[in-house]
């Protein structure tokens, strides 16, 4: 199945909705997103064109999705800009400019197709070509019990940092963050 692999558009996001409230609602959701499907589906449709708009241009962020045949949406990546100086999602201090890949899947029917590093390819694709001030990296967090995709990000390029992140819903449990250096 070919799949067109490219950024949404702002007005897309009742698509862009319906992706990831599917992916929140994936066998494994609970160590792959840091949020849910019942908080997603009570969010407003304001919040939804909200953040589809700004994934669709500018320097923040850019989601890549993968297009079926049939129109529908099978898969994305969305990469956020992290600038020098400034604060991630847990508060703590940025010190390189770098991009942070987020709400990575594929559906079920097709992992292990490609698909997965086809949107990769996108979204870092990207990243490198940002200039004033380029990324000096990219990187990801992956929950420490989820085996295949740590093993897909090291097939693809990225690497272990060593930086180990405490779960607030699990404390017992820790992200690990993969980080890819600039080419």
């Amino acid at each position: 199945m070919q799949h067109v692999i490219r950024p949404v558009r702002g007005d897309e996001w009742e698509k862009a909705k319906e992706l990831r409230i599917a992916s929140l609602h994936d066998a494994a959701a609970p160590i792959a997103f840091l949020d849910t499907a019942e908080l997603a589906e009570a969010r407003p449709d304001s919040f939804w064109q909200e953040r589809t708009a700004g994934a669709a241009s500018g320097r923040a962020a850019r989601q890549f999705v993968a297009v079926g045949p049939d129109g529908v949406w099978n898969g994305s990546v969305t990469v956020l800009v992290e600038e020098i100086g400034t604060t991630d999602f847990l508060d703590r201090a940025i010190e390189t400019t770098q991009g942070h890949v987020v709400g990575v899947f594929v559906r079920e029917g097709l992992r292990g197709t490609g698909l997965a590093e086809e949107l990769f390819q996108a979204g870092l694709e990207w990243a490198w070509s940002l200039e004033e001030p380029a990324l000096e990296r990219v990187r990801l967090y992956v929950h420490e019990r989820n085996e295949r995709a740590q093993a897909f990000y090291r097939r693809i390029g990225f690497q272990d940092s060593g930086v180990r992140v405490p779960l607030e819903s699990d404390p017992s449990a820790k992200d690990l963050e993969f980080v890819f250096p600039r080419p």
